[in-house]
């Protein structure tokens, strides 16, 4: 890639073992940055970063569980020891449930918030300060079931809906102080996430046509990555509090 528009950045990332967070860690890796790379999958996220550092990529593995204040506090610290700056945080994370709503157990709907909307919650909190330093920038990832209904899934949409929400205040909050917040809303991505995700028995599967895409097949990793670091780099200056709907025209109709 011949584009080094993170070049001297230092960006913190979760997720980042898999899916559009290990895509990302490698799109802002291989264009400059250095990256402390979080994910909850130890043993998977030394074997990528592993990977990554053999070709020169400066990603650093950090064991992170998003769903602790603490350890948030932690890793946005190491990040600063380790660069002497913070520039981006990708808040990519993330956990997704089909159930019938009336199922839903109290932990189950607990767990989808402690890691969909208290990880990014905590890590943001811990982050401003040092990107308001660095004049950076915040990119979280909700989705399109942020966006629209999606029957079944509803601890997932309204945990998504709350990100999205939750962009547009801080957007507001520090766009004064010179920190962008952006999100991202993927429709369907081949990821080890929703890879054999299927609704529950019972479901009515009609309810389910209107949320087709028009493009097809569903975006890869990479694609999603490509939008996040157009919204990380300088080159979206200008763009905050924006959603990036990128579903192939699924939330369309």
């Amino acid at each position: 890639m011949s584009r080094r528009r993170f070049e001297g950045k230092a960006a913190l990332i979760t997720g980042a073992a898999s899916g559009i967070g290990l895509a990302t860690t490698e799109r802002l890796a291989r264009e400059g940055a250095r990256i402390l790379a979080c994910d909850i999958n130890a043993e998977l996220l030394d074997k990528e970063v592993a990977r990554l550092a053999e070709q020169g990529l400066a990603v650093f593995a950090h064991s992170l569980n998003v769903t602790h204040a603490g350890d948030c506090s932690s890793a946005v610290e190491a990040a600063v020891a380790r660069f002497g700056r913070l520039d981006f945080l990708g808040n990519i994370a993330g956990t997704l449930l089909f159930r019938h709503f009336t199922e839903i157990a109290d932990a189950e709907w607990s767990r989808v918030f402690d890691i969909n909307v208290n990880g990014p919650f905590y890590l943001s909190r811990a982050a401003l300060p040092h990107l308001e330093k660095t004049k950076g920038n915040i990119v979280n990832i909700s989705s399109a079931a942020g966006v629209i209904g999606v029957p079944y899934n509803v601890a997932y949409s309204a945990s998504k809906g709350a990100v999205l929400m939750m962009t547009k205040a801080l957007a507001v909050e520090y766009g004064t102080r010179g920190v962008r917040v952006n999100v991202v809303c993927p429709g369907h991505v081949h990821t080890p996430m929703t890879a054999g995700v299927r609704p529950p028995e019972g479901a009515d599967l009609a309810l389910f046509g209107r949320l087709s895409p028009i493009v097809l097949p569903g975006a890869s990793p990479a694609e999603i990555a490509a939008s996040i670091a157009y919204l990380a780099s300088d080159e979206a200056r200008f763009v905050t509090g924006s959603t990036f709907v990128i579903d192939g025209g699924q939330t369309a109709i």
